[in-house]
C-alpha cells in the first residue's frame, strides 16, 4: 500500500482521534452521562480500553435499558459543559500540514464521523479547517451504513479511495466499503486493538505517511 499511497485521489477522514484530540472532552461528556444515572465515573485509560463504535452498543452495555436518544441528549449537554469549562479539542500534530498537502495535490477530502454534527461543524470552523472538506458526514451512528452512500453520491471509485481513522470500526467501515484503510495510533484505541482489525496500514501518526504522498516508497510493500 505504501508504494501507491500517493495515487489515492479520495481521502476520507474520521474526526475524533484522527484529526483532533478531543478525548478529554468526550471523556468529560461520558462521565457526565454516567453521573446522571448514578454510575461511577470512568478513568481515561479504562475508557480507551472499553469504548467502541458504534457507540450504541457501548452505552447499551454500561447503561442498559436507557433510550439512546436520551443518552445522546445528556452527552451533548456534557460536551457543551466541557467546552464551557475551557477544555479544548486541538488539532493533532501534523494534521494541518497533512490536509494542506492533500489540498495542494488536488485530492478530494471528506469527513465521516460519529461526532455530533453540530459539535463537528463548530470545531472545524474554530480550528480553521472546515474549508478543506468537500463534504462532511458527522453524527453517523454506524459508519458502515454511510460509506457506500458516500461513494455513490460523490462518484468516488472505491479502488481510488482511502479511509483514515483511529478505531477498529473505522477499519471495518473501510473494508465494508471496499476502500483502503489506514489506522492511526493518535486516538482512542491502541496498536493491539487496531491490529486485530487488520488495517492495510497501521502508523503512529500522519507524519509517517506524509512523505509517501509525493512519491512511491522504496520499501518492500505488499
Amino acid at each position: 500500500m505504501k508504494a501507491k499511497l500517493h495515487q489515492y485521489q479520495n481521502w476520507i477522514f474520521d474526526w475524533s482521534g484522527t484529526l483532533v484530540d478531543d478525548l478529554a472532552m468526550v471523556l468529560d461528556a461520558t462521565n457526565h452521562v454516567l453521573r446522571i444515572y448514578g454510575k461511577e465515573e470512568i478513568e481515561r485509560e479504562d475508557f480507551r480500553m472499553s469504548f467502541r463504535l458504534p457507540y450504541a452498543g457501548y452505552y447499551a452495555e454500561i447503561l442498559p435499558g436507557v433510550p439512546l436518544e436520551e443518552l445522546e441528549d445528556h452527552f451533548r449537554e456534557g460536551f457543551a459543559r466541557s467546552e464551557a469549562s475551557g477544555v479544548t479539542s486541538p488539532l493533532l500534530p501534523h494534521a494541518l500540514k497533512f490536509l494542506e498537502s492533500l489540498q495542494s495535490k488536488d485530492k478530494r477530502i471528506f469527513i465521516l464521523s460519529s461526532m455530533d454534527a453540530a459539535a463537528f461543524d463548530r470545531h472545524a470552523v474554530e480550528l480553521g479547517i472546515d474549508h478543506f472538506f468537500e463534504a462532511s458526514y458527522a453524527g453517523v451512528l454506524d459508519k458502515r451504513d454511510q460509506i457506500h452512500l458516500m461513494l455513490e453520491k460523490h462518484a468516488l471509485e472505491a479502488s481510488n479511495t482511502v479511509f483514515l481513522g483511529d478505531m477498529c470500526h473505522d477499519v471495518e467501515t473501510a473494508k465494508h466499503g471496499g476502500v483502503a484503510s489506514i489506522a492511526l495510533l493518535t486516538g482512542y484505541q491502541n496498536a493491539e486493538q487496531l491490529g486485530m482489525a487488520s488495517p492495510d496500514l497501521l502508523v503512529d501518526d500522519l507524519s509517517i505517511i506524509h512523505p509517501w504522498l509525493d512519491a512511491p516508497t522504496s520499501e518492500n510493500d505488499s
